[in-house]
This record gives structure tokens, sequence and C-alpha cells, in this order.
């Protein structure tokens, strides 16, 4: 086999890429801009996602009983995992009651 035949023409290879192109324009410089002006919170974010999996593994519960735990959507949760959500502090108590464990430790002690 000749060494020309083995390989892809040009025209070859840009028209298989043509025909894989999405309609819509690429949205990865918004999201990476995104990401960046969110840096800070999403640190955090990601931390607390990591520490709720880990919980998770270790009392052997799956998405959809925690949510059931929480009365919110497994979609939601699986949002939280990914570790780009937002959280508000009753939606981190909500699953430290469901986990029943710290997430963050009350910066006032109670007495």
């Amino acid at each position: 086999m000749r060494k020309e035949n083995a390989m892809k023409t040009k025209e070859e290879i840009i028209s298989k890429l043509e025909a894989h192109k999405s309609d819509e324009p690429s949205k990865w410089r918004e999201k990476a801009e995104w990401r960046l002006t969110n840096k800070s919170w999403l640190r955090y974010s990601q931390h607390i996602a990591m520490k709720i999996l880990d919980r998770m593994e270790e009392i052997g519960l799956n998405q959809k009983s925690l949510a059931e735990k929480m009365g919110c959507s497994q979609q939601y949760i699986s949002k939280v995992l990914k570790g780009r959500e937002n959280l508000s502090i009753a939606t981190i108590v909500k699953i430290e009651e469901a986990l029943n464990f710290e997430i963050l430790k009350p910066a006032i002690e109670t007495r």
C-alpha cells in the first residue's frame, strides 16, 4: 500500500469535520470567563461536593436517596455534586442534617 493511499487527504478530513460541527457557536469562552469570575466560591463548592461524596460513599447513600431526605430533586443533587452550585447556608444545613455530619464547622459555638 502506498503512503498516499493510506493517508487521508486534507479535503476528506475537512469534510468529516464539517459533517460533525455544531450549528450553535461554541460557548467555551463564556464558560471559561464565568469560571474565572467565580473562582473563589467555586473552590469552596468543589470542596463541599467532595466532602458530600465521601460521606455518601461512607454511609452507602446514592443521589436519589439524598434527594428524598432533603426534599429536592435528584437533578439538583447532581448539580451540587458537580461542585458548581452556589450553595446557600440553608441548603448546606439540609445536607448536613440528611447526611448527619458537619460540612462547615460552626463559626460560633452555641451553649
